[in-house]
């Protein structure tokens, strides 16, 4: 399910295949985002543009998009590119991501290896039981010249995610694990040292 609910000031955008079902936008305003409604079920006019804005920044997965026709600035890359490892589940990027054809400002990707829709989430890690601490040992990071600006991302074939950019990679508490600017990152489940790739994805066999 995708598409593009209009509004007066603002109209917002759902890409149902990038849903992983966070809930924030339900929970952060249920008359906006109205759960469990049999029809339509965005209601840009709930709220005042600032407050659906907010609410839709804080979808982790870039499933919720807004186009503001009041005049108001548009959503902006971060000041600071993270990429926060999340407990038994994926890799949550706040950046300006450039994944392919695409530029994204926000995307949840899988690094259990079950998602049927890589390189993206879609809960797969709860059916397949994928365990991965959220917060990995902290290391000494090096300081980078700049924390924001274009964070490529690239699916290696049956590989890791090659990230190229700087990057803060952050616990799920927000302890800062390594900053970088190319890094290769477990998406087939297996890393002895996740999230970093390690070359399990070659022992495995994994496909992606």
């Amino acid at each position: 399910m995708a598409g593009t609910v209009e509004g007066e000031k603002i109209d917002v955008g759902f890409n149902g295949k990038r849903c992983i079902h966070s809930r924030n936008c339900v929970l952060g305003n249920p008359h906006v985002f109205v759960p469990n409604a049999p029809g339509e079920w965005i209601h840009p006019e709930a709220a005042s543009v600032e407050q659906v804005v907010a609410l839709a920044q804080n979808c982790p997965s870039g499933a919720i998009t807004y186009n503001r026709k009041d005049g108001g600035p548009q959503e902006k890359p971060p000041v600071v590119n993270t990429v926060r490892v999340r407990e038994n589940g994926p890799l949550a990027v706040h950046a300006e991501i450039v994944l392919g054809e695409e530029t994204l400002f926000r995307a949840t990707l899988c690094r259990c290896g079950e998602s049927k829709n890589k390189p993206f989430c879609d809960n797969s890690h709860i059916k397949a039981g994928f365990t991965a601490t959220g917060e990995p040992p902290l290391k000494e990071a090096q300081v980078l010249d700049a924390r924001d600006g274009p964070l490529k991302v690239t699916p290696t074939a049956n590989g890791p995610l090659k990230v190229e950019g700087n990057a803060e990679i952050v616990t799920g508490t927000g302890h800062t694990i390594a900053r970088t600017t190319k890094v290769f990152l477990c998406r087939c489940g297996h890393s002895a040292n996740k999230p970093f790739c390690d070359g399990s994805h070659k022992r495995v066999g994994f496909v992606g």
